[in-house]
């Protein structure tokens, strides 16, 4: 009894010297009476959580206390935020109500509590609508963003503290982070939140390569620290010479960064040379700012040599999510190119703190593009019948984006996302002009509608009264805007044709003496593999759907039992699931005799025995065995967390399994013969395929090998590598497939 008492009275001290850690991040934008607010919100917290614990066993008012600190310190919100923060989860959770909150804390804290607790169900676990809820949190973005960034520090903190998860939650919220929160977090200028989300999801995704990277940056640290020192002194020198004031300092690449880079180049680590950042951040005034820069740009570059291909201006052009910054590689003083940021103080809280640090300097900023964005995303929820996931997609494919910038005929600046289109660009100018075009002139010069935009291009549109949107526009244009209004125009188009398609089957119908009713319309469509009625409509309109084909229809004497897709997809994923279950495990054990449970294992990631596995259940093809690291595994839990299962395998196969590997060395006579010859002779391994190119003296090959397992397969890898003339042997995934 003593020893726990002892350790309530410690978490009370750990409890009460945490929140004064809080009310420190919270002091620069502390007001009159907000301490006392915070303490109200915190006792508020602190009684509703109090029989409450997380997983790992500490009291759960860690966490309500820990989001506010990251809304505080790394996002820079205000006091109404971090009340929000420290009692967003007490309507879900606890017996407070919102008339409670709205009571005390007034009716602002009491409607963004309200949009946290209505997305908490976000990719719940159980929940068939991830895509669905995804877009009514978004919908809480129109009414006040605080509700989005609060919901990230909730899910950075979550991510922080995800050890003592489940492997099947930690993949899952890994999935979800990547996919989604990331991007999020980078659209709204939080990047040190964005570079972080991405680590810890990698860090659970891709356990070993984590490890290896991080191992790998530990080793060179001392070397790296030295370098970045001999770098920046002459900097600094010559910049306190001028009267500029600054700070200097290395900033190491995210894992998840370099991990992309040696993914995008096909490289080792040891060949990723930019491993780190010199940043110069300038103590500038707001009038001198721009100036300040530019002889700091010019400082650089006279100490040491630039890559004239890779000068960033985003001062003069910020990005739309309000950043700005002067990005050049320099070649640094043992012969390696350097990458270096410059900006001023007030920029680089831009940089770190996103929107909450635009708000702060919008008086003073003349840069809107952030306001821009959120009016976008506005505009795309007023689409009420968009297919969520659709939606999901559109969204995502604007969030990431890098901009161009876009010049009217009249000398107006419009932004746009890399590899835009001059369709998009009409859609941008307003959505009539854009179902309208036939055509752009791109710096005086005649294109076609799919054109893709460079920087700086002058765009002037051309239009006629008798285009339509056609269906072959979606796979021309990249923004959401423009994806949105041709939907919706050839959802109306196709409403048309549908309401004709009604009359005429309705006539049809009774010439064949059939009642019209929802019944046998539903009948019909699910006859004629159709996915709803109004295709059913569309067809017969269309003249794909006739007489002859009605009375076919009339002549079946199969009983069709309607369900609508949903159910039968439900339906069959149910069904799967218990199949599983009734083997007393909730995990699919690959190799074992399992008559009754359709399985393959899947052709874009090509697993083998050894690999970290999940299963997916799909539609038509029985359940399909990915790698966790699958090029579609973050969309696929992402967007259909209740079709996945565990999965693992088992020690029974005495299979051979596909994986390709990727091969590159220097061209040499008899190289095709000396690595076959350790494939088959050496391995018994099979070869399925061979392709090789040779470019300048440069090898490259793929080849499609059957192996055992992952042992066999590193162990194959490894005596490929010790052939002379190989430079890299990789694995690699063979194809992206669609989720079915």
């Amino acid at each position: 009894m003593k020893e726990l008492v002892i350790d309530l009275e410690a978490e009370k001290n750990e409890i009460l010297k945490r929140y004064r850690a809080l009310l420190r991040a919270c002091k620069p934008t502390m007001q009159k009476g907000d301490k006392r607010l915070i303490r109200k919100a915190f006792d508020m917290a602190l009684e509703s959580h109090q029989d409450m614990r997380r997983k790992s066993g500490e009291p759960y008012i860690y966490h309500p206390i820990a989001v506010a600190q990251i809304a505080a310190e790394e996002i820079g919100l205000g006091t109404t935020s971090i009340v929000c923060a420290l009692l967003h989860d007490v309507v879900e959770d606890t017996n407070v109500t919102l008339e409670d909150i709205e009571r005390e804390f007034g009716k602002k804290v009491a409607k963004i509590i309200d949009g946290l607790t209505k997305i908490s169900g976000v990719f719940d676990t159980n929940s068939s609508l991830q895509a669905e809820n995804f877009r009514k949190m978004l919908l809480t973005l129109a009414d006040d963003v605080r509700v989005i960034l609060i919901k990230l520090a909730d899910r950075l903190h979550n991510m922080r503290t995800m050890e003592f998860m489940p492997r099947d939650k930690q993949l899952k919220l890994s999935s979800e982070t990547v996919y989604l929160y990331a991007p999020l977090a980078h659209r709204l200028g939080l990047y040190a939140i964005k570079s972080e989300l991405e680590d810890l999801s990698m860090k659970y995704t891709e356990r070993e390569t984590y490890q290896f990277i991080k191992t790998k940056l530990n080793e060179k640290k001392a070397e790296r620290e030295k370098f970045i020192h001999s770098f920046i002194q002459p900097v600094h020198k010559v910049l306190e010479g001028q009267d500029l004031h600054a700070d200097l300092f290395g900033r190491p690449k995210s894992i998840h960064s370099i991990w992309n880079k040696m993914k995008k180049k096909s490289i080792p680590f040891e060949e990723v040379y930019d491993l780190f950042a010199i940043r110069i951040i300038l103590d500038s005034t707001p009038e001198n700012e721009k100036s300040d820069c530019w002889k700091a740009y010019s400082i650089v570059t006279d100490l040491y040599r630039p890559n004239p291909d890779r000068l960033r201006d985003w001062i003069s052009s910020p990005k739309a999510n309000g950043y700005e910054s002067l990005h050049t590689t320099v070649m640094g003083p043992r012969g390696q190119w350097v990458e270096v940021q410059i900006r001023t103080k007030r920029m680089n809280e831009i940089a770190e703190k996103g929107f909450a640090a635009h708000w702060k300097y919008k008086e003073s900023s003349t840069d809107s593009g952030l306001d821009q964005w959120v009016q976008k995303v506005r505009d795309m929820l007023k689409n009420p019948d968009s297919n969520a996931l659709d939606f999901l997609d559109d969204f995502k494919m604007n969030l990431f984006s890098d901009e161009i910038f876009i010049f009217t005929p009249k000398g107006a600046l419009i932004q746009l996302p890399l590899n835009a289109t001059a369709l998009d660009f009409a859609f941008e100018i307003h959505s009539d002009v854009g179902a309208s075009c036939i055509g752009a002139k791109v710096n005086h010069k005649l294109v076609p509608l799919g054109h893709k935009l460079q920087n700086g291009d002058q765009v002037e549109i051309i239009t006629s009264s008798k285009q339509v949107p056609k269906e072959d526009w979606l796979n021309i244009v990249v923004t959401a805007k423009a994806k949105a209004k041709i939907k919706s125009a050839l959802k109306e188009e196709k409403r048309k044709i549908a309401e004709d398609g009604k009359e005429i089957l309705e006539r049809k119908l009774k010439s064949l003496k059939i009642t019209y009713n929802s019944d046998n319309i539903y009948k019909l469509s699910y006859f004629f593999k159709l996915q709803s009625t109004q295709d059913l409509f569309v067809n017969v309109a269309k003249g794909l759907i006739d007489m002859k084909d009605l009375k076919e229809f009339v002549a079946s004497e199969k009983i069709i039992e309607i369900k609508s897709p949903e159910k039968i997809e439900t339906d069959q994923v149910q069904n799967m699931l218990r199949s599983i279950k009734a083997k007393d495990s909730d995990i699919l054990l690959i190799g074992e005799d399992m008559q009754r449970i359709d399985y393959k294992l899947s052709n874009c990631c090509n697993p083998i025995p050894g690999d970290d596995v999940f299963g997916f259940i799909t539609v038509s093809e029985g359940i399909k065995i990915h790698r966790t690291n699958c090029p579609n595994a973050t969309k696929l839990m992402s967007n259909y967390g209740y079709r996945i299962v565990k999965a693992r395998w088992t020690n029974q196969q005495e299979l051979a399994f596909l994986t390709g590997l990727r091969i590159t060395g220097i061209d040499d006579v008899g190289l095709i013969n000396k690595l076959t010859t350790v494939i088959s002779n050496d391995f018994k391994v099979n070869i399925r395929s061979i392709t090789v190119d040779s470019d300048n003296g440069i090898f490259e090959g793929s080849i499609m090998v059957y192996v055992n397992d992952t042992n066999h397969l590193d162990n194959l890898i490894k005596k490929l590598n010790a052939v002379k003339g190989i430079t890299s042997v990789t694995r690699f995934d063979s194809a992206v497939e669609k989720a079915s």
